[in-house]
């Protein structure tokens, strides 16, 4: 008994020794010249973030209304591309009431999400199981941009950006029915006709 006591409290030690090792080694991240150093930057670095993976999509979504099958899923993403191109010149308005002009910098989350998009087009047969791969792509980069955008209504509301705030909750909104919409195109339909090719191999 007293044995594996000592055993277990030994064990203990080692741990505590290696976790208190692991955070020694911890480095901090060194944030670049241009780093945002107030609330209001980091608002417009997100502003302009948001601002590139908007344009991006208007030439994404294109893309994968062309590849998709499902008249359902093509009509959804033509029509979230006219919705996208109003969200830009909302977000046009948000610079202005910022006192900024609209800018846009490379959003990497938004690449790779549309990359990934691409990637799923290549490596699936049109029909079913590829409007299926398309729905799961639209659905990441829509929960990307609630959560962006969720984001950016609390940074306006917060710096008192009344009206920016509003503009912002606006686009939330149309993003958060667009994932809706995914969501029912997906179950009411072509998630079942992706399953019945498979059970049909």
């Amino acid at each position: 008994m007293k044995t594996e006591t000592k055993t277990t409290k030994s064990t203990v030690a080692a741990r505590t020794r290696k976790a208190s090792t692991t955070k020694t080694t911890t480095r901090k991240v060194k944030a670049k010249s241009t780093a945002a150093e107030g609330l209001m930057e980091l608002y417009i670095d997100s502003l302009k973030d948001i601002y590139w993976a908007e344009k991006a999509l208007t030439k994404a979504l294109p893309k994968m209304a062309k590849n998709a099958t499902s008249e359902n899923l093509i009509s959804s993403l033509e029509n979230h591309l006219s919705v996208t191109e109003e969200q830009i010149s909302r977000l046009e308005k948000v610079f202005e009431l910022a006192g900024k002009k609209a800018t846009a910098k490379k959003c990497e989350a938004m690449d790779g999400l549309i990359k990934e998009g691409q990637d799923i087009m290549e490596s699936t047969e049109p029909g079913p199981v590829r409007d299926a791969g398309i729905i799961a792509a639209s659905q990441k980069i829509e929960h990307y941009e609630i959560a962006t955008y969720g984001t950016l209504c609390a940074f306006a509301k917060t710096l008192g950006q009344k009206e920016a705030a509003a503009l912002l909750h606006e686009t939330l909104n149309e993003e958060k029915e667009a994932d809706i919409t995914l969501t029912e195109a997906a179950y009411n339909t072509i998630n079942f006709d992706a399953a019945e090719e498979d059970s049909e191999m």
